[in-house]
């Protein structure tokens, strides 16, 4: 049996200056912003990353790099932020954060000189973007913590706020930095994280102090990390092979080793839910599901993050594959469109967020959080009631409230979960935190391109087999494009990609007349023929998004009133300080 923990006090020297809850601010909402950016920026870019590595959209094999190319980083962070928050809770927070702006500044230098093209080019891409998300996982572990230490309990609504703000802004920064730098050129898109890497790592291991307790004679739940690490990978990883056609069947979930991962995954996970109830010094402290405002928030987390991740990638289909060629714009310019044209969805969340998180320190988290999650769940009742080719000024404003519901959530949220917690748990917490929202991010391609697969199933190889022999295709050829299985058409879709010359063949083309070979390449016929099945699968995903929503808010709704985790000591005075803060009331409760 492992002996207690003991406490020892780390060197607080600069720390106590008042000025400094202000650097770790502006030094851990760069990391944030800079790992989030990164955690998007490759969703828009994708097109130009294709093309650069001369990768063909349509070839089978290359479905697993591109899901791969978005899901190593993002698998990555959701696997390894707990152990890594717990690891600050040991070794210093400040310590391992440091560590991960190092590590991620060296996958981004990585990725900027690839060397290589084709599928070796893409292998060198998912292995880079795994550095970064192990960096990234550091960041995310350990940044909110560090402010949970910083801030008093009534300035903490509002460094939080500015912090998750730069957290999920950047992933809607990063679809238009995306689009505008790949423009120019794919290594563009990782060249720009390299200077904020190098001034973030130089910055943080001068600026940065530890500031409050650790625990020593701490030991490393091994088994404990292995069994919820293995676990995750596998689920999280069956869930992106389930999306590829196997066995003649659309999708592979009859595929033997999607299902060993889903079951011996999940078997795992349970295994470690029996290690972590047993062992003495866990890495996932399982007490703290015992505090309703951290176990609802963490709740409301995951629904609201497998929603916002669903919601990225079929505005990206809805304006690459089909609005923006329909309304005259290039295939290969509607990245930086698509970006740009989803600028009021990142204006709404800067609008609210900040605000929320002020205004949580008064009045508590429920009112906001609530009601951002009910305003996010009538927006995509609204987009469902759009027409795919719908008129933009509608669809602005839509979007635009979306952003400021998930800026409403996101802040007070975060706060009230950080705050329910002991001092000595925040890296562990911010780390479990991490891990449902990351998750919830990652489980969301699975779910909604599963639930898009479907919708398109249903009703795409009829509209294809009618548009094809309409425009002179004969019936054994139509009839073998429109067998295809969907997912083709859909990442062609999401890679703003016209797949129709490819499919019909140069030769074929060659043999129609003028009117119909300039007809099935046109930038309108695929756009047009994908709408009808597109939205068919949208009434399925978005109705999913609002079901999520409307449960996450009934979690949120379940959170109680204010509550501070009373973390207070005496100092020699007598008076009630609160550990690394200033004098506060008695009592935990507002």
């Amino acid at each position: 049996m492992a002996t207690a923990p003991n406490r020892s006090r780390l060197s607080r020297t600069q720390a106590d200056s008042p000025h400094y809850k202000w650097v770790a601010l502006s030094n851990t909402t760069l990391g944030v912003l800079m790992a989030t950016v990164n955690s998007s920026i490759v969703i828009i870019s994708l097109p130009a990353i294709f093309r650069g590595l001369k990768l063909d959209p349509l070839a089978p094999g290359n479905v697993s790099y591109l899901l791969w190319m978005l899901m190593g980083f993002l698998l990555v962070t959701a696997v390894l932020v707990v152990s890594l928050g717990r690891l600050g809770d040991m070794y210093g927070r400040v310590r391992i954060y440091n560590a991960g702006f190092a590590v991620f500044t060296v996958g981004s230098i990585a990725l900027a000189v690839e060397p290589f093209s084709g599928g070796h080019g893409a292998l060198w891409l998912i292995l880079f973007r795994v550095v970064q998300g192990i960096g990234g996982a550091m960041l995310f572990a350990n940044s909110t913590a560090i402010l949970t230490d910083a801030f008093p309990s009534h300035q903490r609504g509002t460094a939080l706020g500015i912090n998750q703000v730069a957290a999920l802004a950047g992933s809607f920064i990063g679809l238009v930095a995306g689009g505008l730098l790949s423009e120019v050129s794919w290594r563009l898109v990782f060249i720009v994280s390299v200077p904020l890497g190098v001034l973030g790592t130089v910055w943080s291991y001068v600026s940065l102090k530890e500031t409050v307790t650790r625990t020593t004679g701490a030991t490393i739940d091994w088994l404990g990390n292995v069994t919820f690490g293995v676990g995750l990978t596998a689920v999280l990883a069956a869930i992106t092979y389930g999306i590829q056609p196997y066995g003649g069947h659309t999708m592979g979930w009859t595929n033997p080793y999607v299902l060993t991962g889903l079951i011996g995954g999940l078997a795992l996970l349970v295994v470690f839910g029996f290690v972590e109830a047993h062992v003495a010094q866990p890495m996932f402290q399982l007490k703290l599901f015992k505090i309703q405002a951290f176990w609802a928030g963490n709740a409301a987390s995951l629904l609201a993050a497998i929603a916002r991740g669903g919601l990225q990638f079929m505005l990206i289909i809805w304006l690459q594959g089909i609005w923006l060629p329909q309304h005259g714009y290039a295939f290969e310019d509607t990245p930086l469109w698509a970006g740009i044209y989803l600028l009021p969805l990142t204006v709404g969340f800067l609008f609210a967020g900040p605000v929320s998180g002020h205004l949580s320190d008064r009045y508590g988290a429920r009112t906001f959080a609530t009601g951002g999650l009910l305003l996010v769940a009538l927006t995509f009742g609204g987009m469902l009631l759009l027409p795919v080719d719908f008129p933009y000024p509608l669809f602005a404003l839509l979007i635009f409230l979306n952003g400021v519901g998930s800026g409403l959530f996101s802040a007070p949220n975060t706060t009230a979960i950080m705050n329910s917690v002991p001092a000595d748990q925040r890296g562990g917490a911010s780390g479990m935190r991490a891990t449902f929202q990351n998750s919830g991010t990652t489980l969301s391609i699975g779910v909604f391109f599963s639930l898009m697969i479907i919708g398109l199933a249903s009703s795409l190889p009829r509209s294809l087999y009618a548009g094809l022999t309409a425009h002179g295709i004969g019936a054994a050829q139509a009839h073998t494009i429109a067998s295809a299985p969907p997912v083709a058409s859909l990442f062609a879709a999401f890679l703003g990609f016209n797949p129709v010359k490819q499919l019909v063949g140069t030769s074929t083309l060659s043999h129609l007349s003028a009117a119909n070979s300039q007809a099935l390449t046109s930038r309108s016929f695929f756009p047009q023929l994908i709408s009808g099945p597109f939205h068919t699968g949208l009434v399925l995903a978005f109705g999913l998004a609002i079901g999520m929503s409307v449960v996450a808010a009934l979690a949120s709704l379940l959170r109680g009133q204010r509550y501070i985790h009373d973390d207070t000591r005496k100092d020699s005075a007598g008076r009630l300080v609160a550990d690394g803060s200033e004098p506060v009331p008695a009592g935990n409760v507002a």
